[in-house]
């Protein structure tokens, strides 16, 4: 059976490059019947984020990525937090030193500080010269008996080889054991590092393919190389390209939202995140965009995973949440509104009203959260224009024409509805000689205020005759 893992640090939200990360594992694994872990990586005590956890697994959750095994889920190769596997780690930690594959280091960081510093001043790479490597075990445990503070180190062979993965995206990887150092992977306060942990745990929870950044590939020779010191068999590799940004710099906060949670705050659907998600980096098949999970699990392999940096382009984003507003059926939309709604000063009203301007405004809204800004028009009293386009073209004479002859035309009338919106604008065009966008535009700008307003007929009609006058009065002014 097929395993896969996503494991986070503790260490805050999670980020859209950890959303595909999870998912790819996921989808992956719903294809091939097996089971999805998430697993806590917590042994960097110093960073963990408290609540980070539940942020993690909810957004998940939120995204449509159902967990099978992990700390809060059960499962029978747990403990899932690394931070209560310490007793599992020290078994193989003392394998290792027994075995003469890892060795106490007693470096200070004073010492360590000035060698880094004498090998850049040389143009060198900085890195740790093996002064602890040939320590005698009797003295490295004198030492380390008597209360001098140390590392654990795992020994790179002295004879330079070259470790080869065959990488589910990248084909044949190879590099030279000579670019690694004796890595630490044992701290001096007893937690293991990243490398040492993330090896036995793979192991011991049988994952059978891991999946992550493409950042993590000088690092595979050290993760091959403790399984071999252990006798183990590797999993496969998939190591994923990077996020970009447009200007083809590595994702960041610096440049907009990049946190899950608040794609979520601020209104994006988590079918469109997914979805737009699966495509950073991914490709169907067929000339196809939109994708439901189903889809995704039926299509997904990572031999159609690119090599190349995947860029994130919010447009595509935006209308791929466009799309999927579209889609929802009203009372769905409404009820993943509502949280929004809340938020302004229309909370409490009639449900029934909320429910005919949120048919108004589906084609229209891009993001849920946009509702909050354009409720006014329908609850205000005196609603008033921002658009500089709208407030442009409301100051035109050519509008203050069509506008006046329009509340002439719906004064003379019992009541006004899409019915008979088109014969009315049909005498006011036959009254002012102006037509078409001319005639349309300044009527549309002065009953929405909005250059992207909802549909006309459907305004007028919810609006009726009153109202209507009330807006269009309102707009001469400007």
């Amino acid at each position: 059976m097929v395993r896969l893992r996503f494991a986070p640090s503790p260490t805050g939200y999670l980020h859209v490059g950890g959303l595909r990360t999870a998912l790819f594992c996921w989808l992956y694994a719903r294809k091939n019947g097996g089971k999805f872990i998430f697993r806590l990586e917590d042994t960097d005590q110093k960073r963990i984020f408290e609540g980070a956890e539940n942020q993690l697994t909810s957004m998940l959750e939120w995204s449509g990525i159902e967990i099978d095994e992990g700390p809060q889920y059960g499962g029978i190769h747990g403990p899932y937090r690394q931070s209560e596997r310490l007793d599992i780690y020290a078994q193989y930690i003392r394998l290792l030193l027994d075995e003469g594959n890892a060795y106490r280091c007693f470096c200070t960081s004073e010492r360590l500080e000035k060698l880094r510093n004498e090998q850049r001043k040389k143009g060198n790479t900085p890195r740790y010269d093996g002064f602890c490597r040939n320590l005698t075990k009797s003295e490295a445990s004198r030492r380390a008996e008597s209360g001098e503070d140390y590392v654990v180190r795992m020994k790179i062979p002295e004879v330079p080889e070259t470790m080869v993965l065959n990488d589910l995206i990248r084909g044949i990887v190879s590099i030279e054991t000579s670019q690694s150092e004796d890595q630490v992977i044992v701290k001096s306060d007893g937690f293991p590092t990243y490398h040492l942990a993330v090896v036995i745990d793979d192991y011991l929870m049988k994952i059978t393919h891991v999946v992550r950044g493409e950042e993590w590939i000088p690092s595979f020779p050290k993760h091959l190389l403790l399984y071999r010191y252990f006798g183990w068999d590797p999993p496969q590799f998939a190591h994923l390209p990077l996020i970009l940004n447009p200007d083809r710099s590595k994702l960041s906060k610096r440049q907009g939202d990049v946190a899950v949670e608040d794609f979520r705050n601020n209104g994006f659907l988590p079918e469109s995140l997914v979805n737009f998600v699966a495509m950073l980096g991914w490709s169907p098949g067929e000339d196809k965009e939109l994708f439901t999970l189903p889809e995704l699990i039926r299509e997904f392999s990572f031999e159609r995973v690119n090599k190349s940096g995947a860029v994130f382009d919010q447009e595509k984003l935006n209308w791929m949440n466009q799309q999927y507003i579209q889609k929802l059926e009203l009372d769905d939309l409404q009820q993943r509104l509502n949280p929004f709604i809340n938020k302004t000063p229309y909370a409490g009203k009639d449900q029934k009203i909320l429910r005919k301007i949120i048919k108004i405004l589906q084609p229209r809204l891009v993001t849920l959260s946009e509702i909050r800004n354009r409720l006014s028009l329908f609850f205000e009293n005196n609603p008033e224009a921002s658009d500089p386009e709208v407030l442009k073209v409301l100051r035109e004479e050519n509008s203050k024409q069509v506008l006046a002859n329009f509340i002439k035309q719906v004064e003379s009338v019992e009541k006004l509805t899409k019915d008979n919106l088109g014969d009315l604008m049909k005498n006011v065009q036959n009254e002012t000689k102006i037509k078409g966008k001319n005639l349309w535009m300044p009527l549309r700008y002065a009953i929405t205020l909005d250059s992207e307003g909802p549909d006309l007929n459907l305004i007028v009609d919810l609006f009726g005759k009153e109202r209507c006058l009330h807006l269009a009065r309102s707009a001469l002014k400007f």
